[in-house]
């Protein structure tokens, strides 16, 4: 265990935290990074480029949808220059899809800067998906008024499967205009980061990540996974560190230069922080605080002050030494404004520091698919020509978000009820994992041209409606769709199938 301990904890209560100091032993290490970089995506380009240090690919292999344009003004970076966007309104939602290690975490960034793309004023409003979960609303006028980009960040465990997606949505705010997308980001992290979530219920939304006392954005290379830690400067003193720090010796890993300044007051009083600077929606916040104290070490260079939030103690008698320490909380509750409060112990020659910290809303996932549902329904999509444009992504999630056609169940692991795929103008084969979806009740494939025998279905035992009719199926009828025991309506209709063999004897309604 580091030394220093930790305090037990209840998920969801308001007044216990943990704290990590820095000595962590070496069978700690966090394993290194099966994707040293994760994909960085230039959205809309053709070719590869660079911004500090980070080649961005063109993203015609991970979307198959949509339609891209460039921004014609100067000074851009070459990732603001181009983007993605999507016109189709029948759409359900239109996805990026990564392969990824199956449990890893992954910092998902996405970036947007409109510039007028469709000839209007202002940015349209919609909505991202991460793994079948409503993110956010990408709303960016405000920043686009100022003339900047906005970028949007979330973790997120790839718990369930080997690919992520991302996704954009219409919402009701979205109109006639388009959903537009010009960068993305998708790192993978140490495995040790941001414990204790629980990431197969939640993923954290970044709210803030600043560096007190700092002139500039620290990101990569200083960042390995290329977090943005923005400056932070208000009416408190600031001070530069004369002590040397190392990345790997503290919890969540800030990158060393967040150590290099921070804020400070004079002796005997209590340093006050509005932070984050924005008000905030009632909600559960993961938040992490890291300390170093500035001085040359020696046996006088210590802190130790209490930290409260909002009136409440979040640590008491902590010790800032100038080894350093992180201190932080995985669910604290936080509504509005917030001040965070340093107090020192009576007799500290100086006053408190902060130095840097960081700030995650706790998102609840909205669920997924079951596996094998997911598994069918993608072998679906591989083996059939002409599938609807937003086939990609979770099939059942978000509500209101599946796939079209694809009716599901409503419990946090979905299943896929019903499959409406009547004149969808489908060529192809049915595959064999169509036995998966074992929650199917109906299955109407009529007026396609799928071809090739009809596979297995024996496991459909919830199947009461199939619809095959008016396609070019060859072979015989499989003989398990006969001891289908909720099978009712059945098309006798053969019309244009090459198949034969004894029907079910239902009837057709």
């Amino acid at each position: 265990m580091p030394s220093g301990g930790a305090v037990a904890y209840d998920n969801m209560s308001p007044s216990v935290f943990i704290l990590w100091l820095v000595t962590v032993p070496l069978l700690l290490a966090p394993p290194a990074l099966s994707i040293p970089l994760g994909y960085f995506i230039n959205c809309g380009g053709t070719n590869e480029v660079t911004v500090d240090s980070l080649k961005y690919i063109p993203d015609g292999n991970y979307i198959k949808v949509g339609s891209v344009a460039t921004i014609n003004k100067p000074d851009l970076l070459p990732t603001l220059s181009t983007l993605r966007y999507f016109t189709n309104t029948l759409s359900k939602k239109y996805c990026y899809s990564f392969p990824v290690v199956k449990g890893n975490k992954y910092l998902v960034k996405t970036v947007y800067y409109y510039g007028g793309f469709d000839g209007g004023k202002q940015p349209p409003v919609f909505d991202q998906i991460v793994e079948g979960t409503r993110w956010s609303i990408v709303n960016t006028t405000e920043d686009y008024a100022k003339g900047l980009s906005s970028y949007y960040e979330v973790v997120i465990s790839a718990s369930h499967g080997k690919r992520l997606s991302v996704c954009l949505a219409r919402n009701q705010h979205t109109g006639s205009s388009s959903p537009f997308i010009s960068a993305l980001e998708v790192k993978s992290l140490d495995n040790s980061l941001y414990n204790p979530t629980d990431f197969s219920k939640y993923a954290l939304v970044t709210v803030s990540r600043h560096a007190f006392g700092s002139e500039d954005i620290i990101r990569f290379p200083d960042d390995k996974f290329n977090r943005m830690w923005q400056p932070f400067k208000d009416q408190n003193l600031l001070v530069a560190s004369q002590a040397n720090v190392t990345s790997s010796d503290f919890w969540n890993l800030p990158p060393a230069k967040a150590f290099s300044s921070g804020i400070t007051t004079s002796a005997g009083k209590t340093l006050e922080i509005q932070w984050p600077p924005v008000s905030l929606p009632s909600s559960y916040y993961y938040i992490s605080l890291y300390f170093q104290d500035d001085r040359d070490p020696s046996p006088y260079s210590w802190r130790i002050f209490d930290v409260s939030i909002n009136g409440h103690t979040f640590y008491s008698n902590l010790n800032a030494t100038y080894k350093g320490v992180t201190v932080y909380a995985a669910q604290w509750p936080l509504s509005g404004q917030t001040k965070i409060s340093m107090t020192p112990v009576g007799g500290m020659p100086v006053g408190p520091i902060l130095n840097a910290g960081e700030v995650y809303q706790v998102l609840p996932l909205g669920g997924r698919t079951q596996t094998r549902d997911i598994i069918a329904m993608e072998d679906l999509a591989k083996s059939t020509q002409n599938t609807p444009r937003d086939w990609n992504g979770d099939p059942c999630r978000p509500r209101g978000n599946s796939w079209t056609g694809v009716t599901c169940s409503d419990q946090f692991v979905a299943r896929v009820t019903g499959l409406n795929l009547t004149n969808a103008g489908l060529v192809g084969t049915l595959p064999r994992t169509i036995d998966n979806l074992t929650a199917l009740s109906h299955l109407l494939l009529a007026g396609n041209k799928f071809s090739g025998p009809i596979p297995d279905m024996s496991e459909l035992q919830e199947l009461e409606t199939l619809h095959l009719e008016n396609n070019n199926f060859d072979g015989p009828l499989h003989p398990s769709i006969q001891k289908l025991p909720k099978l009712h309506e059945f098309s006798s209709d053969f019309q244009n199938n090459k198949s034969m063999g004894k029907q079910p004897n239902t009837k057709a309604k």
